[in-house]
């Protein structure tokens, strides 16, 4: 698999590239904002591989304004780019935009979620697919069971990353703003919940293997089993 982890935004959201090795496929987890810088890192792994990327989902872990920012952006600058692109005879197409329907009201108000935080944003595209616990996705290699993991949001997910080893695909879980190393998400904005969120913590994701890598929505990389014996809220 390749990975590329791109921070954007002033809130340094970690923008998730993922790639299957087999067919190019991409998913992108939470392009929260500067999408010229994320579809330049798109492009610098297309020079990498020597093969232009299809890119198929824009997936997101919740609805705050720094997780979907930059999604309008990269999927119109996908859209341009399929118009005169193509593989094989093919077009490129363009990624579908995920989200839990529970956080769409969010997702809606994006402009002014932004604005309450000093940020400015342009009204999002429409959501083309609602995520749901359980839901299973594949694109090429890269295969995901969805968490619905409510607390943060009440629509918050966290996207598990089936391991395969023959495309070098580690067991990972993209926790979003649910778990981080060695803290926890918020639960003071727009429907979070504390207790919710713990049991969210407690019940999706503390049960997974201890040796399972977990990506949070800010901040280094950690491990289930670190934050077991680790993280202090939990």
């Amino acid at each position: 698999m390749i990975q590329k982890v791109v921070p954007v935004g002033r809130l340094m959201c970690n923008c998730q590239i993922l790639v299957c090795p087999k067919t190019f496929e991409a998913v992108l987890v939470d392009p929260g904002d500067e999408p010229e810088l994320i579809l330049k890192e798109i492009a610098a792994i297309e020079a990498q591989v020597g093969s232009p990327l299809k890119v198929r989902a824009l997936i997101h872990t919740h609805g705050h304004f720094d997780h979907i920012g930059g999604t309008r952006g990269v999927k119109e600058g996908l859209l341009s780019r399929a118009v005169t692109c193509s593989t094989n005879g093919k077009a490129l197409g363009v990624p579908s935009i995920y989200l839990h329907q529970s956080d769409e009201f969010m997702y809606q108000m994006l402009t002014k979620q932004a604005e309450m935080f000093g940020f400015s944003h342009s009204e999002p595209l429409p959501i083309d697919e609602y995520l749901n616990d359980e839901q299973e996705l594949q694109f090429g290699s890269l295969k995901f069971s969805v968490l619905h993991t409510p607390g943060h949001s009440p629509g918050g997910v966290c996207l598990r990353l089936h391991e395969d080893s023959s495309a070098k695909i580690p067991e990972t879980i993209f926790t979003g703003d649910t778990l981080f190393h060695e803290s926890v998400g918020r639960s003071d904005l727009w429907g979070g919940d504390g207790r919710t969120l713990m049991k969210s913590i407690r019940e999706r994701l503390l049960t997974l293997d201890g040796d399972t890598r977990a990506w949070p929505g800010h901040g280094p990389e950690t491990t289930i089993g670190h934050e077991k014996k680790s993280n202090p809220y939990v």
